[in-house]
């Protein structure tokens, strides 16, 4: 809990100690303004952007559910009871409220699903993030 509040402190971050966080996250720029829900899960491998908001939306109960190899760009939005399937990429400033398949591109706001992505090319995607 000390360290919570010391994140929310020195780096303008919200990242609670209970939410289940997986093996290899990065935030960018030492995760300021990101706010995490208490309840949410994030899978192995992802790379959350800087003022990168995940949790409730008004009326659900629910938080969301990141996969594996997930790269959320800046300043995004991400609420309700969805999932964002394994090896997606999740363009910057969108607004996600509806789940995203796995092996997606999606962006905008509200956030679309653009194309299917190989998981090479995932990996050459975001291999400069």
């Amino acid at each position: 809990m000390l360290l919570t509040w010391m994140n929310r402190v020195m780096f303008a971050t919200f990242i609670p100690a209970p939410a289940r966080i997986g093996k290899n996250f990065t935030v960018g720029y030492w995760g300021l303004g990101i706010v995490i829900h208490t309840k949410t899960q994030i899978g192995d491998n992802c790379w959350i952007g800087q003022n990168v908001t995940i949790g409730r939306k008004g009326g659900d109960v629910g938080v969301p559910v990141i996969g594996n190899n997930v790269y959320i760009a800046t300043g995004t939005v991400v609420v309700g009871e969805i999932t964002v399937g394994d090896n997606c990429i999740i363009g910057a400033n969108s607004f996600v409220s509806k789940s995203i398949p796995p092996c997606s591109l999606a962006f905008g706001s509200p956030a679309k699903v653009t194309r299917s992505i190989t998981p090479a090319e995932w990996n050459e995607l975001t291999k400069h993030k």
